[in-house]
Formats: structure tokens, sequence, C-alpha cells
């Protein structure tokens, strides 16, 4: 039985290298398909993964509240020129209070100018609190964090820096001890961030956010160094906004009550923010509802790219067909001998169908192949890109320049199982034509 199967397996790759040029464009349009498939998944479980990282990052049983400019406003204040709106202290009160939560973390956040030494940087400046640092998961690079001591009264004018903050306002020395110039107030550097990759933004639920311009001081000394009202110039003219607290993230004290504390949340914020009810100026975000979503648009995503890629293997089958056609009535006569000298049906349809399965096979192996390379291609691309048009990677967002494609198992696997059974399904009707033909008339063709 073994030797049978080698003996026609041998025949048919005999059969094929008689036709070189043929058999190899034959198997051109499996290995495109093959590649195609696994370069595909590759790269769509790279921007999943990316996106469920950032998620998790956000913690499993955290819920994500934030304050929200809503679209139809009121003013108050002299002139009408200040917009009041979002969460409150009162707000931080009451969801600490909820059983459920097991502690929640204020933060205030300003685009303000940082100065020193004559440098200077547009930063994103946070007033927090001492958990804020573990609860978003930041490294320390040198120096100390934010500590519940620098809230006393009257608060310290210290901060925490990013690590572009401090490449560009302090590229030489240890920025610990210096001083930061925000408005006209100074704050000591007290410690320096670790670099960390700018995060993407999340299906609109969450906004992009680069850690690295980020300046951390107590959120005490936020608001009395600044306040809760600020002033912005617009066209000649004043705009202010009174927020009293940008976000609240809130922990829950185990996973199966994420659910039920942020229906809580939601209640009591609707209750207490009546000012805006068409659009309600803040919103709720479980990163735990947003991690389910994002592994059903995974698994949606890869079906859409397999079926896209499976097209390349359709018309390679076609053109495997039509080869194989051709080969049947170049053959005819070697069809007529074989079945004189006492082949069955059944042996000619064997011989034809391995040759098919060796095309889309060999096809198949070569394309595993080149779909393994996906990593190191576009690692290649990248630094290419780095090289000699560094200006095309910073204009990329930073999700796209920053891709690593992950290639899939599953899709090696099933690229090659469908590239054998697309060889089979469009082998097998020249397979049975040739076996079909009248052994007298095949041995008359010329």
């Amino acid at each position: 039985m073994i030797f049978e199967i080698w003996r026609t397996l041998r025949l048919g790759l005999k059969s094929l290298f008689l036709h070189k040029l043929r058999s190899a464009l034959a198997m051109l349009g499996i290995l495109i398909g093959v590649t195609a498939v696994i370069w595909l998944v590759a790269l769509g479980e790279g921007v999943s993964y990316q996106a469920q990282e950032q998620i998790k990052e956000l913690g499993a049983t955290n819920i994500i509240i934030k304050s929200v400019k809503p679209t139809q406003t009121r003013s108050s204040g002299s002139g009408g020129l200040v917009v009041d709106y979002g969460l409150t202290r009162n707000d931080f009160d009451r969801i600490l209070a909820i059983p459920t939560v097991e502690r929640a973390v204020p933060m205030r956040t300003i685009r303000r100018q940082a100065r020193s030494q004559g440098r200077t940087v547009d930063v994103e400046l946070l007033g927090v609190t001492q958990e804020y640092m573990e609860i978003n998961r930041l490294s320390l690079d040198r120096g100390r964090f934010i500590e519940d001591r620098d809230s006393a009264i009257p608060p310290d004018n210290v901060a925490v820096i990013g690590s572009e903050v401090v490449e560009k306002l302090f590229p030489v020395g240890n920025p610990i001890g210096q001083t930061i110039l925000i408005d006209e107030d100074f704050y000591v550097v007290i410690g320096t961030t670790k670099n960390r990759q700018a995060s993407a933004s999340i299906g609109g639920s969450l906004e992009g956010r680069n850690y690295n311009l980020d300046v951390y001081i107590p959120l005490a000394t936020l608001r009395a160094r600044i306040g809760d009202q600020v002033m912005t110039s617009n066209v000649g003219s004043l705009e202010g906004e009174l927020v009293q607290l940008s976000q609240i993230t809130v922990t829950a004290k185990d996973f199966k009550s994420v659910e039920e504390t942020a229906e809580i949340i939601e209640i009591l914020l609707a209750k207490y923010h009546t000012k805006y009810k068409k659009t309600p100026d803040y919103s709720i975000t479980v990163p735990k509802e947003l991690l389910k979503q994002a592994e059903v648009v995974r698994m949606m995503f890869n079906i859409l790219l397999v079926l896209i890629a499976g097209i390349s293997l359709v018309v390679g089958g076609i053109g495997i067909m039509n080869i194989m056609l051709a080969t049947v009535t170049e053959r005819t006569r070697e069809i007529g001998i074989r079945r004189a000298l006492g082949a069955r049906r059944k042996d000619i349809v064997i011989q034809f169908l391995a040759e098919t399965v060796l095309l889309s096979a060999i096809g198949g192996l070569l394309g595993v192949g080149l779909g393994l390379l996906c990593g190191p291609a576009i690692t290649s691309v990248k630094w290419l890109m780095n090289e000699y048009w560094p200006d095309v990677i910073v204009a990329l967002p930073r999700n796209i320049a920053n891709l690593e494609p992950i290639i899939a198992n599953w899709s090696v696997i099933a690229a090659f199982l469908i590239s054998v059974c697309v060889g089979v399904l469009f082998g097998v009707y020249p397979a049975v034509r040739a076996a079909r033909m009248d052994p007298i008339e095949a041995l008359r063709h010329e």
C-alpha cells in the first residue's frame, strides 16, 4: 500500500517536472493565497493585540468615568463666558461610599506649557493622588512619585515629569531637584517616569494618550495654584471652563461586581447631573466590556480576512484546474495506453488527483514559508522607512507605526489544509474526465 502511494507520488512529480514553468505558474496562485491568509491574519492579530493590551492596562475591575463637555452648554460667571460641567468632588465622595467600590482615584488634567532653562514644551498637566501611579501602571525612572504628604496644607509645589519632558527640558544632567515653570508657579522635580508606548484610542470610547508628555502634580496643588476655572483666549475673546475633576477611576472589589458597580454609578450621576439632559456631561467606560467587544471584533475581522484571502486560493484552484485539463488533453494517448495495459479508471483518477494535490501542497508549503516571514518583512520595511523616509513614519498613526504582526498558528494550519482541499476539489473534474476516456479513442489520438 505504502509502495503504491509512493510510486503514484513519484510519477506525479515526474509529470510535473516535465513542464516546470507551467507547474510553477499553477502553484503561484496557491502560494499567494496561503501567504495572504497568514499575513492578513498576522496583521489583524497585531492590531487586535495592541487594542486588547491597552484595555487590559486599564484593569479588568476598573471603571473609567470622564467629564465630557456637552454640545449644549449653559454658562455661569460674569458675561456668561464660563461653562460649568463635568464631575465634581461630591460625585467622588458619593462613588467612594458605594459598598462594591474598593477605591476611587480622582484626576484633573489641563493643557499647559512647561519651561526650564530657556526651553519650552507643551505638556498635559495632571493633578493626581498617590494611587494614580499604581492604577495606571506607571514606572519610575528616577526619584519618587506624588505622595499623600505632598497634599498637606499648604500643598507642595512638586512635580513628576514624563520621559519626553525630561528629554526636551533637561537633555543633559539629572532633572531631580531642578525646577520647571508652569504659568507663574515653579515646581520642583521629584521624579521622572520611564518611557511608555503611547496608547491609541479604542473605538472612540477612550482617547489616545502620550504618557511621556505628562507632568504630574498633587491634585490639591493644582486646585490651589490654578483652580477649577480655566480661561482660554479664543479669537480676541475669553472663554472658560469650570471643571472640578476630569476623571475618576473606580476599582470594583471583584470581577463579578463590575457591571453592578457601573450601574450604581450611572444612577448616581444621572440623579445629580440634571443640568444637561440631552447630552450628559460625563461618560462611563467599562474596560471589561471593551475587552469582550474587542474579542468579538477580532474574530469577525479574522473571518473577513480569511474570506478575502480565500479568494486568492479559489483563483489558484481555477488555475490548477485549467492546467490539468490541458494536461489531460496532451496525455490522451498515454491514458489510452495505460487503460489498454489494464489500468482501471480508479487508477487514472488517483494519478491525476495525486498531481493536483502535489501542485497545491507544494504551493501551500512555499506559501507557509513566505507567510512565516511576515514579522521580519514588516520589521525590514519599518527600518527602511526610518532610514530613508522618516517623515512618513512620523506622520503615520502610532498604532500603525508600532504594529508588530503576530503569526496565529491556526492560520498556518488552516491555510495549508485549505490549499490541499482546493487542489483536491479542482482536480476531481480533470481526473474524472481523464478516467472516462474511451481507451480505443484515446489510442487513436495523435
